[in-house]
């Protein structure tokens, strides 16, 4: 790990100030960062520490329904919230699905906006990789990429993001609050990541010093409460990245969709908003055919970037998966093993 320099700032303009300078870093919990540090993938020169900032670690449910959540609650405060886990149980089932209940406890939901990506030649120096050193080349493309995307992705990057929390978010349209020096601005989730194109080193629309201070899910977003879920597929369902993952919620009127949200995780360097998908199942009946017509529509633009074609065919039963058991109805009780595919069985009360 190289010297670095730690700022404690007192008020977001100080912390704004200080991560302007180049070689900055913000540093909230370090659930990511300091293993991307003492593994030398990333060697910042300034930590700007958020952890003593004022505001940025409440939890707002607003009055029309929606919510507003500061970059610095953790991510399992929110997801036992009960007033949030009811009117957001998608989203509450992702981030119970993701990492360890150690790491819940300790990550931010700002971090998890931000956490890098899981492809093991990123992580590894002594490997080609354009989003660590643009211009070095990608040894992903010629390397074990079976995890890697089938959407989006480039000759320069074949990388996914890894986070479940922001797949939800992005079917249910949240926007994310960013402040920096010239003011404050608003994102939508759905834009707030980029694709790798040339540039696959700039992962998000933060300009440098920019500092996300909140998210914000819409009040419309409540009204997929009663038909939402996430289900993830991975390796080992204790503790593993997503292979693929997606997040559903239907909203039915007299026996048919009048609306449908859908996004993929595991498939690209962002989340993938299926809107093709959504527009598909318009006015349609909530059953099998439906929905295996909207998985296929979700995938129409996939192709593999390596030996990882097997991934749209799992993406779209997947996909189908979370449709179906959102027409089902979100459960009363949260499965005991939350968003995986293999868990019947109701756990501890979260939804009733």
């Amino acid at each position: 790990m190289n010297r670095f320099d730690y700022v404690r700032p007192a008020s977001i303009a100080e912390a704004i100030a200080a991560a302007a300078e180049p070689g900055s870093a913000y540093l909230a919990s370090g659930t990511n960062l300091l293993d991307l540090m003492k593994g030398n993938v990333v060697r910042p020169a300034r930590l700007v520490d958020l952890n003593h900032l004022p505001g940025l670690d409440g939890i707002e449910l607003l009055p029309d329904g929606g919510a507003r959540i500061g970059a610095r609650v953790r991510n399992a405060d929110l997801a036992y919230h009960p007033e949030f886990s009811r009117r957001f149980p998608a989203v509450a089932e992702a981030l119970l699905s993701g990492a360890s209940a150690q790491l819940r406890n300790a990550a931010t939901v700002g971090g998890n906006l931000l956490q890098r990506t899981c492809c093991a030649y990123f992580y590894d120096p002594a490997s080609a990789c354009n989003k660590r050193d643009p211009g070095a080349g990608c040894d992903a493309r010629g390397g074990e990429n079976r995890l890697h995307a089938v959407l989006g992705w480039s000759e320069r990057c074949i990388a996914t993001h890894p986070s479940d929390f922001c797949v939800p978010l992005a079917a249910f349209g949240a926007v994310v609050e960013i402040e920096g020096q010239f003011g404050r601005r608003e994102v939508p989730l759905e834009e707030f990541h980029l694709l790798p194109g040339e540039t696959p080193e700039r992962e998000s629309v933060l300009a440098p010093g920019e500092l996300v201070v909140a998210l914000r899910l819409p009040a419309e977003a409540a009204g997929f409460a009663a038909h939402a879920r996430y289900v993830k597929l991975r390796e080992r369902t204790s503790y593993a990245f997503a292979v693929v993952s997606a997040a559903a919620g239907l909203r039915l009127e007299n026996g048919v969709i009048a609306e449908a949200r859908l996004a993929l995780g595991g498939v690209a360097a962002k989340p993938w908003r299926a809107r093709a998908a959504e527009a598909a199942l318009a006015g349609a009946r909530p059953d099998a055919a439906s929905f295996r017509r909207a998985a296929e529509a979700a995938l129409a633009e996939a192709a593999p970037s390596g030996d990882n074609a097997f991934k749209i065919e799992l993406a779209r039963r997947v996909a189908a998966r979370a449709l179906l058991l959102a027409a089902a109805g979100t459960p009363e009780r949260l499965p005991a093993l939350p968003a995986s595919a293999f868990a019947p069985v109701p756990g501890a009360s979260l939804h009733g």
